[in-house]
């Protein structure tokens, strides 16, 4: 943007950022209703800052433009990039409110989306709603609802996550044709053409992470399962009897009272042939295991309370291996079980460990791919499972394999 003066008032000259024309065909099109299903760095959030930007250059005095994400940080980071773009002579900026009041008086807020009673009343006249994916479908409701009495349009971005959500539901809609509305998908292929993203980094990306989580971050390919890091078919597809083979590897995983300490062996073929689970005391809890592992090699969860645990089955057995939690070593576990289920190489019978494994789930976070049962459920049976896998193909000090 650039401006130059006369005698009366200052004349405005904006320049659009460039955009490739996948990217502003998306973000920039008649429809009063946007939704875009983008791949991280595809372009999309500085698109729509460009968009809701032109959206309040139109307005006037005391309209409202909003953007909205899912947390106040990542509000902040908006906020901040297009105060970068704007010349400071031409609007005033409020660092508490987060707003930005343009010389035409209109005014841009960046907001959270963590409470969406908050969201209600004001009279809005453009929205942006940020990541979408990651809010609830109330933060939506809200927006739609200051929009009613303006006609005001909207854009809906984020990446995909799962199909278990709101926005994909109503991406499909979009896309299906529903009046009034432009559905677009923006992907990694795409910013490589237009040359935001080196395809090496995209292939450094594809080696680092899961394959769903790959796919859906950079491809805007949804899982088949709502965030699933298995995938439901592959899961199913691993089903089978417990195993009357004797074990040739041990996964623990310990707990005490409110999780449950399970144990899985698994055979020479990668079936579980031995499976446990139970809350008792540590003592009871440590002679069991003692009993039970016996001379065959195992994996023992070592995390905070494992830890003594671990320590005292050492002392007796030699052929137990401690194992900490941290989020690059559970990644590195769940990567590992996820291989084996989606290759086959581990059996399991129905029951408790399946529903473990339809429930388990992955998130984003800002220090990379957090993976965890749902709140309310256990994880015991997957992490168990995990360690025994791991153990299987070759931990350290362990060469089960």
């Amino acid at each position: 943007m650039a401006t130059t003066s006369t005698a009366t008032a200052p004349t405005v000259t904006y320049r659009r950022p460039s955009l490739y024309p996948k990217q502003q065909a998306a973000i920039f099109s008649a429809d009063r209703y946007g939704i875009i299903e983008g791949s991280t760095k595809c372009g999309k959030t500085v698109a729509c800052i460009a968009w809701i930007l032109e959206q309040a250059m139109g307005g006037l005095r005391g309209q409202a433009f909003w953007w909205i994400s899912p947390v106040y940080p990542q509000a902040k980071v908006a906020y901040r990039r297009l105060k970068r773009g704007l010349p400071e002579t031409l609007y005033t900026a409020n660092e508490s409110e987060l707003t930005i009041t343009l010389v035409n008086g209109a005014i841009l807020s960046f907001k959270s989306a963590e409470k969406p009673d908050n969201l209600y009343g004001e009279d809005v006249y453009a929205a942006v709603l940020d990541e979408a994916t990651r809010m609830r479908e109330q933060a939506w409701h809200a927006i739609r609802s200051t929009l009613t009495a303006t006609r005001g349009p909207v854009r809906i971005i984020g990446n995909v996550k799962g199909r278990r959500n709101w926005a994909y539901a109503l991406a499909r809609r979009a896309e299906g044709g529903e009046p009034g509305w432009t559905y677009a998908k923006l992907t990694a292929a795409d910013a490589i053409d237009a040359g935001i993203i080196a395809s090496e980094e995209i292939d450094q990306a594809q080696r680092q992470l899961p394959e769903s989580v790959f796919r859906e971050l950079y491809f805007a390919e949804p899982s088949d399962d709502g965030g699933n890091p298995f995938g439901q078919e592959a899961i199913r597809a691993c089903i089978g009897d417990v195993s009357g083979s004797p074990p040739v590897v041990y996964g623990v995983d310990l707990a005490k009272s409110i999780d449950w300490t399970v144990v899985v062996g698994l055979d020479e073929t990668g079936a579980v042939c031995r499976f446990d689970r139970y809350q008792w005391p540590w003592e009871e809890t440590v002679r069991r295991l003692a009993q039970e592992i016996g001379l065959t090699p195992a994996i023992v969860d070592s995390t905070g309370v494992g830890d003594p645990i671990v320590e005292r089955l050492q002392r007796e057995l030699s052929n137990v291996e401690g194992y900490h939690f941290s989020s690059p070593s559970k990644q590195r576990l769940m990567e590992g079980l996820a291989m084996a289920i989606q290759t086959g190489e581990v059996r399991y019978p129905q029951g408790v460990i399946v529903s473990e494994l339809d429930a388990f789930a992955y998130e984003y976070t800002r220090t990379g791919v957090r993976y965890s049962a749902p709140e309310g459920m256990h994880d015991d049976c997957v992490m168990a499972l995990a360690l025994a896998v791991y153990g299987r193909t070759g931990a350290p000090g362990v060469g089960v394999w």
